[in-house]
């Protein structure tokens, strides 16, 4: 009964036939086109000097010397392998003291509380832009708001979010990194957690009701990638 409380966060790997097709198109970048966010992201930083950036995917090299030799202070925090690694050790902690359960708040808003007391933890208005990439479809929607509402918190007046939305649940499992200024690279990697929920554009709009600008790029990957003006 208990371990069921996680199984919608339990790792998987991808079969070896959908492997193989994946793995042929690791590091393959796509078409530029797809960067217009990229650019209008650039341009609503434009004249900030040194700019402060948080990264919530994983850290990527590549990623991180295109802001920085832009002027950026970069920081990274891989929020999805974070909350992995949360709920396995809830999970061994209850293992190994049934009764704490008792003292937890075991609700979907109660982990998140907890984990989030753990994780973003920055001054407040700390950075002009946030990359949350596509990470909201695979948080519990419950976090996926607080997430939201905490990264709000962090960002300076006029800061910008850039978010993807997938607009269907994906049947694989892939992460971006920023190689150069024409090129984003979707790396497929084995699944950390499974996509939870396929977001409409009113839900997006009523996660970030909070910004002033919302402003939305076509993707030929069934992909909607965004940027939220605060």
């Amino acid at each position: 009964m208990f371990r069921g409380r996680w199984s919608e966060c339990a790792p998987r790997t991808l079969g070896a036939r959908r492997w193989r097709r994946s793995a042929a198109s690791i590091g393959v970048p796509r078409n530029d086109t797809r960067f217009e966010w990229l650019k209008e992201l650039l341009w609503n930083l434009d004249g900030l000097g040194k700019g402060k950036l948080l990264d919530l995917g994983p850290a990527w090299q590549t990623t991180l010397s295109f802001f920085i030799e832009r002027g950026f202070r970069f920081r990274q925090k891989n929020i999805l392998r974070g909350w992995k690694a949360f709920l396995t050790e809830e999970e061994a902690r209850l293992r190994e003291d049934a009764s704490a359960i008792e003292s937890l708040d075991m609700t979907p808003g109660g982990r998140a509380k907890r984990f989030l007391n753990e994780n973003l933890q920055y001054p407040r208005s700390s950075f002009d832009a946030v990359l949350l990439w596509d990470l909201l479809d695979y948080l519990e929607p419950t976090l996926a708001k607080q997430v939201v509402a905490s990264v709000t918190e962090l960002l300076r007046p006029a800061g910008v979010v850039f978010a993807m939305f997938h607009s269907k649940k994906p049947e694989g499992f892939q992460r971006y990194r920023v190689a150069d200024s024409n090129t984003l690279q979707m790396i497929s990697t084995p699944v950390i957690c499974p996509a939870q929920k396929v977001y409409q554009n009113r839900e997006i709009q009523d996660l970030f009701g909070r910004y002033r600008t919302m402003k939305s790029f076509v993707s030929r990957d069934q992909l909607r990638e965004t940027l939220f003006i605060k």
